[in-house]
């Protein structure tokens, strides 16, 4: 592959991922500083944030749902087309975020608007993330797949720094007043030029090459979520098992952290979003070195080496919190993103898709990342909320529940196979037997 055209693909699997998760994360921050003020009104505060936290968890569980609608396009039409797609949804019902009334407003009309758009992020995400990961994956030479592999990752801590960041930047210049009325609204609306970036970008990218053997050998399903539940339904529970620890803690690294730093440990809005954006940097930039170390050691080591980690820093990081320092802080959301959290994230897309064959890579891969994150992302605030007021303040069940995610994680990814020195479309079901998945190959439902 030409190099410039290498450096498209890095940027359109990359600009891609980095807009739908500034949208995300946008709405997951503010979430915890606004919308129980404006959307979620409610007599205790605490209740309030557990309606937002609500709103947050509801549209993982849409996700799957848009995973399976964009998934069959990408595998019957293509990862190009249905990039647009997604893309564009995600940044229409974001933007209109930015411009809907509030409860005070128009009384409870608000919150329903406000979820009925967070539902249609929810669908539009949900098929997102896996044609960014595989436009990287598929266009990838074998030597760099992890690296490559790491680029559309990076999107997610980029999409969080440059949320953090508008409103960091914000927030420091308008009063909590002017912010709670009007000053959240801003990045909201200005994340259309992210969009239309986006699609200018990705409009000069290619099929991937995966795709077009497919299509040249006229091996396109017919129902691509038939054959992964008839041929591929170990992967997916792989993959939705190996997806919890990579979502759950962080968002309570990123999430859960701007309503405990705030209201539990005595730090100012700026001061945890300041530590949380400096962490995402150091965590960008180690990703691509993640990646291209799983390219040398194997992709399965490098996710094992951050899960164990995982366990053993849940109790130091809520240690480091209590300290009560901006330095403390910004250590342990540093080392919790940056050590612990990369090397998860960063091979997480690129062994998922390493695992799924080509016919239907992007139904598997959105399909088990999609309920992963559903059971075990969306819900991780809420359930972090709902263990502090129960036990009191307490952040002993939280660290236990942290764990608890590391562990399912590895029991999930036992069975992964390393793949990492072979070609990409070698094999048809991720069990490395070629003339066994030929067979099967055969027997399963395709356009000719």
């Amino acid at each position: 592959m030409e190099k410039r055209q290498m450096t498209k693909v890095w940027i359109a699997s990359l600009v891609g991922s980095s807009i739908e998760w500034f949208d995300y994360f946008l709405y997951g921050t503010v979430a915890a500083l606004v919308f129980n003020q404006v959307f979620f009104v409610a007599e205790d505060p605490t209740v309030g944030l557990l309606l937002a936290y609500a709103s947050l968890a509801l549209a993982f569980f849409i996700r799957p749902l848009g995973g399976i609608i964009f998934a069959h396009i990408g595998d019957r039409v293509g990862r190009k087309k249905t990039l647009v797609m997604t893309i564009t949804i995600m940044g229409v019902s974001t933007v209109l975020m930015g411009v809907l009334p509030t409860y005070q407003a128009i009384g409870v009309a608000a919150p329903i608007l406000l979820i009925t758009l967070r539902l249609i992020q929810g669908i539009g995400i949900g098929g997102e993330w896996g044609g960014s990961v595989l436009l990287a994956v598929e266009y990838a030479p074998k030597e760099k797949r992890g690296l490559f592999g790491a680029f559309p990752q990076m999107g997610v801590t980029i999409g969080m720094f440059l949320g953090s960041g508008a409103l960091t930047f914000i927030t420091s210049i308008v009063s909590q007043e002017a912010f709670v009325a009007w000053g959240w609204r801003i990045p909201f609306i200005l994340s259309a030029f992210l969009v239309l970036f986006g699609l200018w970008i990705r409009k000069g990218i290619d099929e991937t090459p995966s795709f077009k053997k497919i299509q040249e050998s006229g091996e396109i399903p017919k129902m691509p979520i038939v054959d992964i539940f008839k041929y591929h339904w170990k992967e997916v529970l792989i993959a939705i098992g190996g997806k919890v620890v990579e979502t759950a803690p962080f968002y309570i690294f990123a999430t859960f952290i701007v309503s405990y730093g705030t209201s539990n440990l005595g730090f100012s809005n700026t001061q945890v979003l300041v530590a949380v954006m400096i962490a995402t940097i150091v965590t960008t930039i180690l990703m691509p070195v993640m990646g291209s170390l799983s390219d040398k050691i194997g992709r399965k080591k490098m996710y094992v080496y951050g899960t164990v980690a995982m366990i053993i820093y849940a109790f130091p990081y809520f240690w480091l919190l209590e300290q009560r320092t901006f330095a403390t802080l910004l250590i342990a959301t540093i080392f919790g993103l940056g050590i612990i959290w990369a090397p998860i994230t960063a091979v997480l897309g690129t062994m998922f898709s390493e695992i799924f064959d080509a016919k239907v890579r992007y139904t598997g891969v959105s399909l088990g990342y999609q309920i992963g994150a559903a059971l075990a992302g969306g819900t991780a605030p809420l359930i972090a909320t709902a263990l502090l007021v129960e036990f009191n303040n307490s952040y002993v069940p939280v660290a236990l529940y942290i764990i608890l995610t590391a562990v399912i994680s590895l029991f999930a990814v036992w069975a992964v196979r390393e793949r990492s020195n072979q070609e990409l479309d070698d094999f048809n079901n991720g069990d490395g037997n070629v003339e066994e998945n030929k067979v099967e190959q055969r027997e399963t439902t395709t356009v000719h």
